[in-house]
């Protein structure tokens, strides 16, 4: 039976309501002002709230914006005895169901309400439908280091405690993440993430923490922040270590006082939220280097999880290998192709700088070149996808490949930078400099693969 709440400052209006709606064998329970009616709204299950606007403690508008927060879904009926066309606009803006003018006609309340209770049971039914299809893919691996990472997530999931993980690029560091979320009691709740190195840092402090209508030129409507929309669930924010300082001090005072403030607003809203990090830089290197803050550090790092490079657990590329032959071959309806033990040993002797991005990218080169059984001479040949291919056989020549003047490097991170650049750079005109296109082939977001074709100095054609 669906539960109704109604929150109006006038008896006879409540009780009127309240008659109704028990008689059509609602479950009703009535608040006569807004901060109660938000404080039942946190404690309780509602189906629907009924909402004054004009109460003398809090703004019905008020109570709308702040228990969106607190329930997102939750459906919100607007009434109001001075309705006038602008004011059921800026309800349905701030997002109410509907708005009804009182003293509310009786055919019309009860349409609304059935209306109001039946798209909340699609949004939950939707929510259900889309857990079960996007399941989190499964942490494959049985190295030590991968059976650590995967007891660590069972005992911490269920916390509330704040994680840091680090590990190179495409290690499987939101994979991790994903994981924190689900075994957690917030698995009911969002997951928001954030990619910190894809934001302009003019603009991370907006994307986070939201901003009011005209706070700065283009803000032409208020805006909900990443904080906000994930209450009640986990934060993730990766690249943290790309952030901005400003942006790192807010951060801060978010974590320590849990609460918010809009760009250009002065009101503190209240914020629940699990924030899990992650990074693929040394922050104690940052700190040291005046980019980082060490008191945000300590705060993020109460339990540091390490995702180690795909060369550090090299026995678990055969387990890797094949889970992403069956899942590829799924994906394009054909039938799943064999690998032999030689390709595979062929496989674990290869650099992996891309880390287990890089394997998902190679097998599927090797599914879609390969025939029926990969061997380790399409290993080598598919290998290195910059080599020359020859006429005769269609097949890359490994003995043609370039060869890498290593001593050029006078540490690691520049080589890391040198392998990137190449990568993307191929991958680019492989795609014919279709931006769109390769962020999606290399899994980033555009604007991440702008500035790194700006951090580059790639041209088209060079």
């Amino acid at each position: 039976m669906a539960k109704i709440l109604i929150i109006d400052d006038e008896r006879s209006i409540r009780s009127t309501l309240r008659e109704i709606l028990e008689y059509e064998d609602y479950v009703v329970e009535d608040v006569d002002n807004g901060v109660d009616g938000l404080e039942l709204i946190r404690k309780n299950d509602y189906d629907l709230v009924l909402c004054d606007i004009k109460m003398n403690r809090m703004d019905g508008m008020e109570v709308l914006t702040e228990g969106l927060i607190i329930k997102p879904d939750l459906p919100f009926i607007m009434i109001s005895g001075h309705g006038t066309v602008e004011t059921a606009v800026e309800a349905s803006k701030k997002g109410a169901f509907d708005f009804i003018s009182k003293p509310p006609d009786l055919n019309r309340l009860l349409i609304t309400v059935r209306n109001a209770l039946d798209r909340g049971s699609l949004v939950v039914e939707a929510k259900v439908l889309k857990r079960k299809v996007s399941k989190v893919r499964p942490i494959l691996g049985e190295s030590q280091a991968i059976l650590r990472i995967k007891e660590t997530i069972d005992r911490v999931g269920p916390t509330d405690a704040r994680v840091l993980i680090t590990g190179a690029n495409g290690s499987g560091k939101e994979l991790v993440a994903r994981w924190l979320h689900e075994k957690s009691n917030r698995s009911n709740g969002p997951i928001i993430e954030v990619n910190c190195a894809a934001i302009p840092s003019e603009l991370i402090e907006s994307e986070l923490f939201g901003h009011e209508k005209g706070s700065f030129t283009s803000a032409i409507k208020q805006r909900i922040g990443k904080f906000e929309s994930a209450n009640g669930g986990t934060l993730f924010l990766d690249e943290i270590g790309d952030m901005s300082q400003s942006a790192q001090a807010k951060v801060l005072r978010a974590l320590q006082e849990s609460k918010i403030t809009r760009v250009g607003g002065e009101k503190e809203i209240d914020v629940d939220v699990r924030v899990v990090a992650a990074t693929n830089k040394d922050l104690l290197k940052e700190i040291e280097a005046g980019n980082f803050r060490m008191d945000l550090y300590h705060r993020l790092s109460v339990i540091l999880i390490h995702v180690p490079p795909l060369t550090e657990r090299r026995d678990d590329i055969t387990l890797l290998t094949k889970s992403f032959l069956e899942e590829i071959c799924n994906e394009y309806g054909m039938p799943a192709k064999k690998i032999s033990d030689a390709a595979l040993e062929a496989l674990k002797a290869l650099p992996w700088t891309g880390n287990i991005r890089e394997l998902r990218n190679m097998v599927e080169r090797l599914i879609i070149l390969s025939d029926k059984t990969i061997t380790d001479g399409d290993v080598k040949a598919f290998a290195n996808p910059s080599a020359p291919v020859t006429a005769e056989t269609g097949a890359a020549t490994a003995s043609a490949a370039p060869q890498t003047d290593f001593d050029q490097f006078t540490n690691f991170q520049e080589y890391k930078d040198y392998a990137e650049r190449e990568y993307i750079k191929f991958k680019l005109e492989k795609n014919n400099w279709n931006v769109s296109k390769t962020a999606d082939d290399i899994d980033i977001q555009r604007s991440h693969l702008y500035s790194k074709i700006e951090k580059f100095g790639l041209k088209r054609g060079e």
